[in-house]
């Protein structure tokens, strides 16, 4: 069973902020370039919000110009699950994490190598853990 299935609005409303309730749970968005990580350049892991899953790592975020932070590729497989996302006129694919299902952002075809995806990926839905020197 998935930690979404075991916890409930009001649990998650209890440990969030308005907006990070509205980002994580809700699916919403934060404006580009507002987001505490979206210009962030620490060695560390990115981990999710809400349940603290590690996610990505600091060596594959790179600047898109997206005003979100952006990863070409998660820190492990399967730590991500992918949705279609038809909400708005064009099709997308929202990311979400893959233990709490979490809303993340969503992944677009037109990132760097070695993946050429993008992860664009709200700040209000990461928690930051830097690397230990």
């Amino acid at each position: 069973m998935s930690d979404s299935q075991l916890k409930n609005d009001e649990y998650w409303r209890q440990i969030l902020s308005e907006d990070e309730f509205r980002i994580c749970r809700q699916k919403g968005t934060e404006r580009a370039f507002t987001g505490r990580y979206w210009d962030h350049k620490a060695a560390g892991t990115y981990m999710c919000r809400c349940c603290g899953v590690p996610l990505f790592n600091a060596q594959a975020k790179y600047d898109s110009g997206s005003g979100w932070p952006s990863f070409f590729a998660p820190i492990s497989p399967g730590i991500i699950n992918e949705a279609a996302d038809e909400s708005l006129v064009m099709r997308r694919v929202e990311i979400l994490c893959g233990h709490c299902d979490s809303h993340l952002g969503h992944v677009f075809p037109d990132g760097p190598e070695p993946s050429g995806l993008r992860y664009c990926v709200n700040s209000a839905s990461l928690g930051f853990v830097a690397q230990d020197d």
